[in-house]
């Protein structure tokens, strides 16, 4: 939704702190000759444009600004049915009586960047054997497992053959920045590692130039030869600023035109004072932020301890304190999404409600009743470091230290990308299909590899302890969408049970940009990425 500031005020009366940012110009008028529409994150560079490794959100702006999907959603919310999504490089599809292939026509003439000729089904084939290959790509590869095979039927045609039935294949699947098409020339001919810094699509822009200096990201400009509407804006900068004061003073110098919103107490507020004509941009549900307990590493072996430690972690309080952008959640599901758990129907064995009490006994019971002390990492960006501040205040309360060592944020995930944290956070959009959360954080051939390799289970179960695999098995293939969610319902349960995994909230993915700056669209809802090809400033 796009909250003018008196609109904004009036909905959520006090807001929140910190900061991360990006700014634009727009391609039609430019103010004082500008050409660039200027985009600024909270990070300090970009670590890669590869669709398939990418596990930094602020990357993957330029991710769907350079490559296109087979299918995309409406701009820009989640649609109500399947039926809505937006025909891309796909014109139309369809799906066997058990969901299990899906064919899809593709669209013709389209023209990759730089002359690597015209897209075909060669180029989709390659692009998802790639992504099925756990050897060449990253953490979303737990997404792409039920792919069995993908065949051609001419040039112009493509088969996805499914292990299991979906569905959901084309919103689940088909519809976020991971699904970007390859072209299979440029990949074999620059090699697997130039995807990092060397992107070649479709898309409505093409990569310009990735900067030396990491704080100056990267620019593109606009496709030439696009198929569909050329950008309004010819050329998009995307900007890394870590620090929040540098970052908000850019948007109020007009250095930059939109920026990455603080997800932290106090700052929407503070930034209306200073600016009152601001708009804010806010997707719902957002990201979710969950923690994962890493079970290789004592004390969280043991179960009374993680237990401890969810009785002791006081989610209405963060939530609260970060409201309006910061939503309760109960479940891994938010309660928005199909089958999510709400306050009423979250079982009360594993609703964790905030009981310290409860927490000192539970660790006094596994021995530790003076309390314990472990390190752990958090980003500096102000959505993670906000909420782990406030989890290490709550944890003090129960005579637990956590010692947290804040890093950058890009730092941060290349490290517990390879499984160095004890206590993981994740924050991640997703779809509305109920299984997705479960495939990228529960499920044992998605856990945490120490070459980086594996994906983004970062807590080891399935591999440590028993999982819940054989549940997920029996949901994905289950045809009916409505047995498909109670059995998804059983899983999130029995993974509260074994305590591996605490939904914290979903965290509404704000970007606040100059009153001048239209984006040619209202934004809803939807994955944490929008397109800028259209906006323009007046």
């Amino acid at each position: 939704m796009s909250i003018s500031r008196r609109g904004f005020l009036a909905a959520t009366g006090a807001a929140a702190a910190g900061m991360a940012m990006y700014a634009v110009t727009s391609g039609r008028a430019f103010a004082q000759g500008e050409d660039a529409l200027k985009v600024a994150f909270a990070a300090r560079g970009l670590r890669t444009m590869d669709p398939f490794q990418s596990i930094q959100g602020v990357d993957n702006w330029a991710i769907i600004a350079i490559y296109d999907k087979l299918v995309d959603l409406p701009r820009w919310r989640f649609p109500d049915t399947q039926d809505e999504l937006v025909p891309r490089l796909a014109t139309s599809w369809s799906s066997s009586p058990d969901a299990k292939t899906w064919t899809l026509e593709l669209r013709q003439g389209v023209q990759f960047h730089r002359g690597y000729g015209e897209l075909t089904s060669a180029d989709v084939k390659y692009t998802f054997d790639r992504a099925t290959d756990g050897q060449r790509v990253g953490g979303v590869r737990a997404k792409f497992v039920n792919i069995d095979s993908t065949e051609t039927d001419g040039d112009y045609r493509v088969i996805f053959n499914l292990k299991r039935p979906d569905p959901l294949f084309l919103l689940g699947v088909l519809s976020d920045y991971d699904a970007g098409i390859l072209s299979a020339k440029a990949v074999e001919e620059l090699g697997d590692e130039s995807l990092g810094r060397d992107a070649v699509g479709t898309g409505v822009y093409m990569l310009e130039t990735v900067h030396e200096d990491p704080s100056q990201g990267v620019t593109v400009v606009a496709n030439p030869d696009y198929w569909d509407t050329k950008a309004a804006t010819p050329k998009i900068h995307f900007r890394y600023i870590a620090d929040t004061t540098a970052r908000t003073l850019a948007l109020l110098s007009g250095d930059v035109h939109i920026i990455e919103g603080v997800r932290s107490p106090g700052w929407a507020d503070s930034m209306r004072q200073r600016d009152p004509n601001l708009i804010f941009d806010v997707v719902s549900p957002g990201s979710f932020f969950t923690i994962q307990f890493n079970l290789t590493k004592a004390p969280f072996d043991d179960i009374r301890v993680r237990q401890a430690l969810f009785y002791g972690i006081d989610r209405d309080e963060i939530t609260t304190a970060i409201a309006p952008i910061s939503q309760r959640t109960y479940g891994l599901n938010p309660p928005s999404f199909p089958g999510g758990f709400n306050v009423d129907t979250i079982p009360e064995e594993v609703a964790y409600k905030y009981d310290p009490e409860k927490a000192k006994a539970l660790l006094a019971e596994a021995g530790y009743p003076n309390g314990l002390s472990f390190p752990n990492d958090t980003s500096q960006r102000e959505d993670f470091s906000a909420i782990m501040l406030m989890i290490q205040d709550q944890l003090r309360r129960i005579n637990v230290d956590m010692q947290l060592n804040i890093k950058d944020h890009t730092a941060f995930h290349a490290d517990q990308n390879i499984g160095t944290n004890a206590l993981s956070q994740q924050s991640s959009a997703m779809p509305p299909v109920p299984t997705q959360v479960i495939l990228t954080y529960l499920t044992a051939a998605g856990e945490v590899k120490a070459d980086g390799s594996g994906g983004s289970n970062m807590s080891h179960y399935g591999v440590t302890i028993p999982g819940i695999d054989d549940l997920l098995n029996q949901a994905l293939a289950e045809p009916d969408l409505d047995k498909r969610i109670a059995i998804v319902q059983q899983i999130e349960v029995q993974a509260l049970k074994d305590a591996v995994i605490l939904p914290v909230s979903n965290n509404g993915f704000m970007m606040v940009r100059s009153p001048k700056v239209d984006l040619g669209f209202e934004v809803e809802s939807g994955y944490v990425n929008w397109h800028l090809s259209q906006a323009t400033i007046s």
